[in-house]
């Protein structure tokens, strides 16, 4: 797997929520071609829907620019040899999941 490669760049998510995100793109690319990244994409944010509640977006790619809002503790911008990836939730209708992220308080690390 390559998550070992991964570069992370920013972010502000928990540890194990990281961890998460670059074992899926990893996997992502055991699955698809480098070529396909609408396909690891499409991988990722599925996962991470059925994982941490809707409203997940991911982005891949290798020449992009972004500039986006998110929830706190849900962004991360990670690279994978050239193939940048950005995921990240949006703040729309997070009421009804909100109980599906643990509290930053409630993790002890």
């Amino acid at each position: 797997m390559l998550e070992g490669k991964a570069v992370v760049n920013e972010t502000d998510m928990l540890q194990t929520m990281q961890q998460d995100a670059l074992h899926l793109a990893a996997k992502a690319l055991d699955i698809f071609d480098i070529t396909e990244p609408t396909e690891i994409a499409q991988f990722i944010k599925k996962e991470f829907d059925e994982s941490y509640g809707t409203g997940w977006q991911c982005i891949v790619g290798t020449d992009f620019g972004s500039f986006v809002t998110h929830s706190q503790g849900c962004f991360i911008h990670f690279l994978i040899g050239s193939l940048a990836f950005l995921l990240f939730r949006g703040t729309a209708n997070l009421a009804a999941e909100a109980n599906r992220i643990p509290p930053l308080e409630a993790v002890k690390a």
